[in-house]
């Protein structure tokens, strides 16, 4: 199964790189603008609209408008209201004055109107006049110039020309224009260089020579240079806004002197048709509504982003190719490595990034790219990719069915209401009902491992925790319904170490090198000991474990005291029978050296230990095995009958037993038998270890809930270092310092037992000379305890 993911892992990045490789060698070859004009144009356009500016207060337009075509007379007018309408304008000192109106040849009729525009222009020293290509077409080589006298007049000449792109939208021009012999700038470079003559761009002005000038001159009359025609610098028109976008006067209005007294002051003035049917009329990219925009006016815009700086000039092939390709690429990035709504949004995002560079990049930068390319691979790359990644999938569950059904968990199910014909839908249904089938089994599995008795876990070859029963959470000691899943099963059992060597058994290290025993014993820190199975899923091509935990501590418990008991058995009860076959043996061998009385004593005190070793032995079995029958008690009654027990003992040994503190009452829950025995052995062994002339003091004080039962005596103390010790059975600490206390280390074991099963700690505070005290603290109880 893990090489045939692989293999869909190969498959797929292959077709990813196939189709990444198809779609950007598509954009590359449709990145340059001409391959999806009428797109890159729509964005273009739409920039230019969205990104308008303000126009600039220095360009003014006087307007030969209807109104003024109705007060005047039908066009063309006489050349001397041109030369009144300039005498006007000049008057008001402006830096450069366009008259966009072609004056190719001499006034037939109005002579003297000639000579009065002449010099209305030159004494303006200011004016600049078109020029215009003749004819239409690649033949067309000559230029309509002014007329001589007129164009000697003028400060500069231009070309009034614009390149219309294919669907006849005007967005660009030509810096230079005209016979190869001698080219024209554009009307608006012209008007610039009249304002500002150190302008940069700005060469010195060449005029048209009168056909009649001197020989060797080039013949430039009004039939122009019959060289070819060449146009130069193709530059973009970065439009200040639609169409009335600069200030105009009415050209009436001027001649009337119906304009405030600065309009021209310092200004650029464009005079230029704008009447219906009266001169070009151009469509823009600013064009709201099919409202087209005077030539004047485009000329207004050309001089408007010269003076403003706010050139826009098309990306070069290399920038264009990048720019298309680099969102594309990102796009594609995307589809492999994210989910589909992340690739969706991925791909949603590049394209608005897209078009938000497409339009701000020219007022940015004054670089205009052609974003069609990219806009048409990001939205083919998600769905081509979603198409090949749908036929997958439907490749992918048909061999899931099938495999399903020779496994036979595809059963064959009736059609269900709502199921319809497609075919991918076919194959969904048919997997969904056997993944149903896998569910089922595997809430069976999973309800049949909740149910084992022993805490088993399921997990990764890492160590993370997959599955755990019921018996496992409890084990751990936490909330049986808190599952344990993605945890690490090192961490969980880091406290279980091996018996012998103290080392953990469940690391990380041997699961990931799979070199954990079949089998290891150990315990943890609650004292339990603990078999730990392990057994790896070799079935799977990456393996995992599954650990079962199987509770030993009874068994070892049962062990321990089993051999106790064999050494009870085989030591310390022997020892007082093998006295007394000594002593039966030595009186057949040699009567007469033991009186009969001496050797009865020795025999009883012999049988006397071994009964008291084997009682000892009995009441710590039982402590440590039977159910504790608890009943309400009184700890200060009990306290006080056990010192009255003792009190035999006490006086033969010549000590004072006496209780110091007690309240009226100790409530407490317990097995009043085997309590009064814990308290029999800790006044037993104070008295024993009690000097002659000595005092055992006992006391009763609470502690918080709890009640603190004391026995201190004057005895030889205990070192620091043995009182680990003590509450271990069969040990003896005194032996060599009291070897006439007798006993076999079973009297504190008891204690310990049997405080440790009703809930409490049995303390020791002693040092070495200077006595020892037993705490007994055990659980209170909240009502108190009825007395007769």
């Amino acid at each position: 199964m893990w090489t045939f993911a692989r293999s869909r892992g190969r498959q797929r990045r292959l077709e990813w790189s196939l189709l990444s490789v198809a779609l950007l060698a598509l954009v590359a070859w449709l990145s340059p603008p001409a391959s999806l004009g009428r797109v890159n144009h729509l964005v273009q356009d739409a920039g230019l609209r969205l990104l308008s500016r303000p126009a600039r207060p220095d360009i003014v337009i006087v307007a030969i408008d209807d109104r003024s075509i109705a007060s005047i007379g039908r066009w063309p007018w006489r050349r001397a209201l041109h030369a009144e309408l300039i005498s006007r304008i000049s008057a008001q000192a402006p830096r450069a004055i366009g008259m966009d109106v072609l004056f190719g040849e001499e006034d037939q009729d109005y002579p003297e109107d000639d000579a009065l525009l002449a010099d209305a222009m030159a004494r303006s020293g200011r004016m600049v006049l078109p020029m215009m290509r003749r004819g239409y077409g690649p033949a067309a080589s000559q230029a309509d110039l002014p007329w001589p006298p007129l164009a000697q007049a003028a400060a500069r000449v231009g070309h009034v020309h614009v390149a219309p792109d294919t669907d006849g939208v005007v967005r660009s021009f030509y810096l230079t224009e005209g016979p190869g012999a001698a080219p024209w700038p554009h009307f608006g470079t012209a008007l610039h260089c009249v304002g500002q003559p150190g302008a940069t761009g700005c060469t010195p002005p060449v005029k048209p020579v009168d056909t009649t000038a001197a020989a060797g001159t080039v013949p430039t009359g009004p039939a122009g240079p019959t060289s070819d025609w060449q146009r130069n610098d193709r530059t973009l028109i970065a439009y200040a806004g639609g169409p009335g976008h600069f200030p105009t006067y009415s050209y009436i209005d001027v001649l009337r002197g119906q304009v405030p007294a600065d309009a021209f002051r310092g200004k650029y003035v464009l005079v230029g048709a704008a009447a219906s049917g009266l001169g070009d009329m151009f469509a823009t990219p600013v064009s709201q509504q099919s409202r087209l925009m005077p030539g004047v006016e485009v000329v207004a815009h050309v001089l408007d982003s010269r003076l403003s700086g706010a050139g826009i000039r098309p990306a070069g092939p290399v920038a264009n190719t990048l720019f298309n390709l680099v969102p594309v690429a990102c796009a594609l990035l995307a589809l492999l490595l994210a989910g589909p709504f992340v690739a969706l949004l991925t791909s949603a995002l590049l394209a608005v990034g897209t078009l938000l560079l497409s339009v701000a990049l020219p007022w940015w930068l004054g670089l205009q790219l052609a974003p069609a390319a990219a806009m048409l691979g990001l939205v083919l790359a998600y769905p081509l990719w979603s198409w090949r990644r749908l036929s997958a999938a439907a490749h992918f569950l048909r061999q899931e069915m099938e495999r399903l059904q020779r496994d036979g968990l595809s059963l064959r199910l009736p059609t269900r209401a709502g199921d319809t014909g497609d075919f991918l839908e076919k194959r969904i249904n048919a997997v969904e009902r056997a993944s149903r089938q896998l569910r089922d089994l595997h809430h069976f599995v999973s309800e049949s491992l909740q149910q084992l008795p022993s805490p088993t876990i399921v997990c990764d070859p890492a160590g993370r925790i997959l599955l755990t029963n019921m018996a496992a959470r409890r084990h751990v000691g936490g909330d049986i319904a808190l599952p344990l899943q993605g945890q690490s099963v090192a961490e969980l059992l880091h406290d279980l170490v091996h018996t012998g060597t103290g080392q953990p058994l469940v690391t990380a290290e041997n699961l990931h090198s799979k070199t954990m025993p079949e089998q290891s014993e150990g315990h943890d820190a609650r004292g339990r000991s603990l078999l730990v199975q392990c057994k790896p899923f070799t079935d799977l091509a990456k393996a995992g474990w599954l650990i079962t935990l199987v509770d030993l501590t009874e068994m070892r418990h049962a062990q321990q005291q089993r051999d106790q008991a064999l050494n009870f058995i085989s030591h310390d009860i022997r020892a007082p029978n093998a006295s007394i076959l000594t002593l039966l043996e030595m009186q057949r061998a040699y009567p007469g050296r033991m009186s009969h009385e001496e050797m009865m004593q020795r025999i009883g005190r012999y049988a006397r230990t071994s009964l008291g070793m084997a009682e000892n032995f009995v009441h710590l079995a039982s402590a440590q095995s039977q159910e504790y029958r608890r009943a309400p008690l009184d700890l200060v009654a009990m306290l006080a009958e056990t010192v009255d027990d003792t009190w035999a003992l006490a006086r033969d040994g010549g000590v004072d037993v006496m209780i110091t503190t007690a309240p009226d009452t100790a409530p407490a829950l317990g097995d009043r038998s085997l309590l009064v025995r814990a308290l029999v052995n800790v006044l037993h062994n104070a008295i024993k270890f009690s000097p002659a002339g000595s005092t055992v003091q006992c006391a009763i004080a609470p502690r918080g809930t709890q009640w603190v039962v004391s026995v201190r005596d004057q005895g030889p103390g205990i070192a620091p270092q043995l009182q680990g010790r003590l509450f271990a059975p069969f040990q003896r600490l005194h032996d060599r310092s009291h070897p006439a206390v007798g006993g076999v280390g079973l009297g504190l074991a008891l204690v310990h037992t049997v405080v440790q099963r009703h809930g409490g700690t049995l303390e020791v505070d002693s040092e070495v000379g200077r006595g020892a005290e037993f705490r007994l603290v055990l659980p209170g109880l909240a009502e108190p305890v009825a007395t007769d």
